[in-house]
C-alpha cells in the first residue's frame, strides 16, 4: 500500500510540473463564417499539441467585420487573436496599433514566405510585419467542361477566339457568361479577371512607376474589350443581375464560364458536385501576349497588441504559419494557402497555382485602397455606368485619375 502511494504521489507531482501554471484561453475572430468546421478541426489539432491552451472560433457578418473588429480592440474588448484584411484594410488596424508587431524572431517560419505576401500584411511606412498572411486569392475564368467539351471548345489562346467560343455558345443556345453587375464589387471582378492579359504588365510596372496613369491607351483599351464582351455575351439585363444569382446560374449548368476568383471553386463544388470545372486566364490580343490573371493576397493572423495572453497568441501564430496547418488549410478548404512547402491535391488547385506564376495584382485591392476616394470604389461605380451605357472608357481613365490623386502622390503632377 504505501508503495502504491508513493509511486502514486510521483506520478501526480509529474503531472503537476508538466502541465502549465493556468489555462490560457485564446479567442479567435474570423469574417470567414463558411469555414467554421474546418477551423475547428484546426484548433483541435492545436490544442492536442498544446496542452493548456484553448482557443474559442467566433466568426462576424463579413460586410461588417472591419468595423466590429475596429470597435472592439479601440475599446480594449477585441480578441486575442484575429483574421485581418490584407493592404489598406491591414493598415487601418496596424496603424492604430492594435496588432502586435510580427518578426522572424517571434515567428521563425515567416522568413520563407514570399515577399509579396508578407508586405501585402505589412506597413507601407516602415514594413513590420503584422500578420501572417493566409491565403492568396486569383481572378481568372472559370468553364463548365462539359459543356465546353459537348460543342468541341478548347480554352482561348487570343480574345478573339474567346469571342468565337462565346459566340458559338451563344448560337447553341447556351449563356456564354453568367456573371452580372447589379452587386457592384463583381464589376471590379469582371474588369480584372477578364483584363489584366489585354493590360499588360508593361502597362503595370510603367504604372507603379509613376511613368503613366489611368488614361494609358492599354488600360482604357481594355475596359472598352471587357465592355464589347459583356454587352455581347453576358445574360440579357446583366446590369441588374446581382452576385447569389449569377452564381446559380453557372453552378446549374445554364452558364458555360464564370469570372471570378478562385474562391468560387469549392463553392461552386459544393452547390453541384457533379459539376466538371476548368480554368484559364482570359487572353491577350495575340496567342503571344502573356496571359496573366489578377492575383492578391486575402487576409493574414494577427495578435491583439493589448492582449492578455500573448505568449499564447504566439504561439497560436506560429502553428498559423506552420507547413502542418498550410498542408491542411488547402487541403480542407480548397484554397490556395501561403505557407512555403505547401502541395496542392486538387488537380484544379495546382492548375490555379500554376496560373499564379504569370499574374500581375488586383490592381485597385493591392494597390488603390489606402485612400479616400479608394480605387475600388471608383472603378465599380464607373464600370456600372460604361455597362449602362451612360460613360465611355476614356472618360473613366480621367475619373480614376483625377480622383486617385487627392490622396496617390504620383498622380498629383
Amino acid at each position: 500500500m504505501k508503495a502504491n502511494l508513493i509511486r502514486t504521489g510521483a506520478a501526480l507531482a509529474a503531472v503537476l510540473v508538466a502541465a502549465p501554471a493556468f489555462t490560457q484561453d485564446l479567442t479567435f475572430w474570423s469574417w470567414r463564417q463558411e469555414d467554421r468546421a474546418a477551423y475547428q478541426q484546426f484548433i483541435e489539432t492545436f490544442e492536442a499539441a498544446n496542452p493548456g491552451i484553448t482557443v474559442k472560433f467566433e466568426t462576424f457578418e463579413a460586410a461588417n467585420y472591419n468595423t466590429i473588429l475596429s470597435t472592439a480592440l479601440a475599446g480594449g474588448t477585441g480578441p486575442d487573436v484575429m483574421m485581418v484584411r490584407a493592404y489598406g484594410g491591414l493598415e487601418n488596424v496596424a496603424a492604430a496599433g492594435y496588432l502586435e508587431p510580427l518578426s522572424t524572431d517571434t515567428v521563425p517560419a515567416l522568413a520563407d514566405f514570399a515577399a509579396p505576401a508578407l508586405a501585402a500584411e505589412s506597413m507601407r511606412s516602415d514594413g513590420v510585419i503584422y500578420a501572417v498572411p493566409f491565403a492568396s486569392q486569383t481572378q481568372l475564368v472559370i468553364y463548365n467542361k462539359a459543356i465546353f467539351d459537348a460543342h468541341g471548345l478548347e480554352e482561348p489562346q487570343t480574345w478573339a477566339e474567346l469571342e468565337a467560343l462565346s459566340q458559338t455558345l451563344k448560337d447553341a443556345g447556351i449563356m456564354a457568361f453568367a456573371n452580372g453587375t447589379a452587386t457592384a464589387w463583381q464589376n471590379e471582378t469582371v474588369t480584372f479577371g477578364l483584363g489584366s492579359s489585354l493590360m499588360g504588365k508593361d502597362f503595370y510596372n510603367d504604372l507603379m512607376a509613376g511613368e503613366t496613369d489611368f488614361t494609358d491607351e492599354r488600360f482604357t483599351n481594355a475596359l472598352a474589350a471587357v465592355n464589347d464582351l459583356a454587352q455581347e455575351y453576358f445574360p440579357e439585363g446583366f446590369i441588374g443581375l446581382d452576385y447569389p444569382s449569377a452564381q446559380q446560374l453557372f453552378s446549374s449548368e445554364m452558364a458555360a464560364m464564370f469570372i471570378g476568383g478562385s474562391y468560387e471553386l469549392a463553392n461552386f463544388r459544393s452547390q453541384n458536385p457533379g459539376i466538371e470545372l476548368g480554368v484559364f486566364a482570359a487572353p491577350g490580343l495575340a496567342a503571344d501576349d502573356e496571359k496573366l490573371v489578377g492575383l492578391y493576397f486575402d487576409g493574414g493572423y494577427a495578435a491583439n497588441a493589448a492582449g492578455t495572453h500573448k505568449e499564447a497568441s504566439i504561439t497560436f501564430l506560429n502553428y498559423l504559419a506552420s507547413h502542418e496547418f498550410g498542408q491542411a488549410f488547402a487541403n480542407t478548404l480548397s484554397n490556395i494557402s501561403t505557407v512555403p512547402g505547401v502541395t496542392f491535391e486538387n488537380p484544379l488547385l495546382a492548375e490555379v497555382n500554376e496560373l499564379n506564376q504569370s499574374s500581375i495584382p488586383y490592381l485597385m485591392l493591392a494597390h488603390f485602397r489606402y485612400g479616400e476616394p479608394s480605387g475600388s470604389v471608383l472603378i465599380q461605380g464607373e464600370m456600372q455606368k460604361l455597362f449602362a451605357g451612360e460613360t465611355t472608357p476614356e472618360a473613366i481613365g480621367e475619373v480614376l485619375t483625377t480622383g486617385l490623386a487627392a490622396w496617390y502622390e504620383p498622380f498629383q503632377n
